[in-house]
């Protein structure tokens, strides 16, 4: 049960609120305290003599979990939720070179955008004056952004007369930056969530409109949990955007003392060194980098009487792991044992004496599959990893 956390006036106070329509929980609890000066703006906000309607709203994001927000607040204003609004168009980034003949393909949003017939904007910088032109023109009432990807400067901040508001995938203050979910699984939390923040120029440092706590199993990866965050925090900001237009917000300060960066993912983090790596670390590094860029290890495969640096030398892409059980006493990196089971797996024993289970990998050229039956196309030949130092070759086993 996951529950939903809204900012009130007051830190004693905790009742149930209703999320209607959330997938994840109905537990919910409120805390928070009165907001700050990044809050100021709306507060005036609840003397404005604009009269109740629909309001105006932008949307703003680019990849596949950006277009499932879209996708809900499109159904929500639809259905009405939210305090009644329209998106009234879109913003995201240009088409990009995609696949082996770098096709130039619109993103995930603007494909989800165009057959919705919402309008799109693709600016190459949200700071473009012919953009903001025509984001003045639109004279939004809110601006959302999910994973957007372009920085938004003053004067884009300005325009919106409700400000803007971004769903982030953590516990902000934690896990500021370009990879939250990513470096969090890599860390091994054991809880992580999303937040609703208004967008400030500082990244990810904005007051707080809600939170929604997620407990993690330790089996989760990267591209799922997206998903789940992102729905959780599309359903949160619907929940709370009744009390942005009346202005009975009230937000939450960010501690700037506990405030953490998720660096953007570097593709050279990919690789896995078995002798320096827990079982432990690299089954989180596993599930972090799923998706993009992937983990991946050299190993050597070799014939009956090769000696080692002999047989042939194949780059197998790392896709499932868990931490086996007990400790191994041959040296890092040896693949010890091919585990039974309708899927079975290899085991490899890690420098600090831990045994990984690789349960799913990918060789080079074909599609992902799982050990036992990448075992059994071995016909005999052993595995074994090389380090990091060793040549790298592209054939399949």
């Amino acid at each position: 049960m996951l529950p939903f956390i809204l900012f009130s006036t007051s830190k004693a106070f905790y009742t149930p609120i209703s999320l209607a329509g959330r997938l994840l929980g109905a537990g919910q609890e409120v805390i928070g305290r009165n907001a700050g000066p990044a809050f100021r703006r709306l507060g005036g906000l609840r003397a404005s003599s604009k009269p109740a309607g629909t309001k105006r709203v932008v949307f703003l994001g680019t990849p596949d979990v950006a277009a499932l927000t879209l996708s809900r607040l499109l159904a929500a204003s639809k259905d009405g939720r939210g305090g009644g609004f329209d998106i009234v168009s879109v913003v995201t980034q240009p088409p990009a070179p995609s696949g082996r003949k770098l096709k130039l393909t619109p993103s995930p949003v603007q494909t989800l955008a165009e057959s919705e017939k919402v309008p799109v904007l693709c600016p190459d910088k949200a700071k473009d004056p012919t953009f903001l032109s025509a984001l003045e023109t639109l004279a939004p009432d809110l601006c959302i952004t999910a994973a957007y990807g372009n920085f938004l400067p003053s004067k884009f901040l300005a325009i919106p007369r409700y400000g803007t508001l971004n769903i982030h995938p953590s516990l902000l203050p934690k896990y500021r930056g370009a990879s939250p979910v990513q470096r969090t699984l890599q860390a091994g939390d054991t809880v992580t969530g999303v937040s609703v923040l208004f967008t400030e120029l500082k990244m990810d440092a904005g007051p707080l409109l809600a939170q929604v706590p997620y407990p993690l199993r330790g089996e989760e990866k990267a591209p799922e949990l997206l998903q789940t965050l992102f729905t959780a925090g599309t359903e949160a900001l619907l929940e709370a955007l009744p009390s942005v237009w009346d202005g009975t917000a009230r937000l939450v300060e960010q501690q700037e003392e506990q405030a953490s960066q998720a660096e953007k993912i570097r593709a050279e983090e990919a690789q896995i060194c078995f002798e320096r790596e827990s079982a432990l670390r690299v089954h989180n590094k596993v599930r972090a980098f799923a998706g993009w860029p992937g983990t991946w290890a050299t190993f050597e495969v070799a014939e009956e009487g090769e000696k080692e640096g002999e047989g042939k030398v194949v780059r197998l892409k790392i896709v499932t792991t868990r931490v086996g059980e007990g400790e191994e006493g041959v040296g890092a990196g040896r693949v010890v044992g091919v585990l039974g089971g309708k899927k079975g797996g290899l085991r490899v024993r890690c420098g600090d004496g831990s045994v990984l289970d690789i349960l799913e990998v990918q060789p080079p050229g074909k599609k992902v599959m799982d050990c036992k039956s990448y075992a059994n196309g071995l016909r005999g030949r052993s595995l074994r990893w090389r380090p990091k130092d060793a040549k790298e070759g592209a054939a399949a086993a």
